[in-house]
C-alpha cells in the first residue's frame, strides 16, 4: 500500500511516439501545494519557473470537500539550450481530496481550472 498523498506522474512524448511512461512519487509538495482549510483541501498548483509566458497573475487556490476533484491544466513553451529549439509541455492536475470511485477522473470535474495560454 502507498503512503497518501501519492503522485501518479504520467509522461509521454513525442521522442518516444507518445508511449505512456508512468511513475509513483510520495512528495506533491513540489507539483502543488495542499492544506486543510475548515475540514477542506486547499489546492494550488505549482508552476515551473523555466516555462513560457510568464504567469503574473494567476487563478485563486481551488477548495475541495470531501469527495470532490478538481482538474488543472497548464501549459508551457521551453527554449532549449542547445540550437534554441522550442519544446512544449502540457500539465494535467487531477486531483482528489479523500476516496473516491474508481473512474472518477474520466467524468467531470468538480471544479476546473485552465491556465493554458496561446503558445507561439
Amino acid at each position: 500500500m502507498q503512503a497518501v498523498p501519492l503522485t501518479h506522474l504520467v509522461n509521454m512524448r513525442e521522442s518516444s511516439a507518445f508511449r505512456p511512461e508512468e511513475t509513483l512519487r510520495e512528495d506533491p509538495e513540489r507539483d502543488v501545494l495542499l492544506r486543510l482549510v475548515d475540514e477542506r483541501l486547499r489546492v494550488e498548483l505549482v508552476v515551473t519557473p523555466f516555462g513560457m509566458p510568464r504567469r503574473y497573475r494567476r487563478p485563486p487556490a481551488v477548495l475541495l470537500r470531501r469527495g470532490e476533484w478538481v482538474r488543472w491544466q497548464i501549459n508551457y513553451r521551453f527554449v532549449g539550450s542547445c540550437g534554441g529549439d522550442w519544446s512544449y509541455r502540457l500539465d494535467t492536475l487531477n486531483l482528489a481530496y479523500g476516496p473516491v470511485p474508481l473512474g472518477t477522473f474520466l467524468g467531470e470535474p468538480s471544479r476546473q481550472v485552465d491556465e493554458r495560454a496561446f503558445l507561439r
